[in-house]
C-alpha cells in the first residue's frame, strides 16, 4: 500500500469544487490503494485553514477532519532539521513524509523540491491518481 501525505491546499480545493482530481482523491481516502498519514501538527493546520477559508461551515469541516483522523495513520514528528523548505510552514509536512515514507500530494510541487533529497516523490492529485491507476 502506498503511503501519502496530503497538503492542506488539496483539501482546501475540495471545499471549493466537487469535481477534479482533488475531490476524487478525497473521496477515495478509505481505499486500500493508499494510506493517508497524519500528525497532530498537520491536523491542526487542516482545521485552522479549512475553517478559516471554507464557506461550507465548521460542521462540514469537522466531519471531514473526524474521518481523516479515524482512518489516517498517526505519526509523531520531532522537527529535527528545520528549516529545509522555502516556506518554513511546510517543513513539518516534509518531516511527516520522511517519517512515514510517503508521497507528498500537493498543488504546489515547486515548494517541495528538496523532498527529492530524501528520496520522496511529490505529485499533484491528478499525478497520484494516475500513479495508482485510478485515472489515465
Amino acid at each position: 500500500m502506498t503511503n501519502i501525505v496530503i497538503d492542506t491546499n488539496v483539501l482546501l480545493s475540495v471545499l471549493y469544487s466537487n469535481r477534479g482530481a482533488s475531490y476524487k482523491l478525497l473521496s477515495m481516502i478509505h481505499s486500500e490503494k493508499f494510506k493517508i498519514n497524519i500528525s497532530t501538527t498537520l491536523v491542526y493546520e487542516y482545521e485552522e485553514i479549512l475553517k478559516l477559508k471554507s464557506k461550507l461551515g465548521t460542521s462540514y469541516v469537522d466531519a471531514i477532519l473526524d474521518y481523516i483522523c479515524l482512518i489516517g495513520k498517526k505519526n509523531s514528528i520531532f522537527y529535527l532539521w528545520r528549516p529545509k523548505l522555502k516556506d518554513m510552514d511546510d517543513d513539518f509536512l516534509l518531516e511527516l513524509a520522511v517519517k512515514s515514507n510517503s508521497i507528498i500530494v500537493t498543488l504546489n510541487g515547486k515548494d517541495f523540491k528538496p523532498a527529492s533529497e530524501f528520496g520522496l516523490k511529490v505529485m499533484t492529485p491528478k499525478e497520484f491518481l494516475q500513479h495508482i491507476g485510478e485515472i489515465s
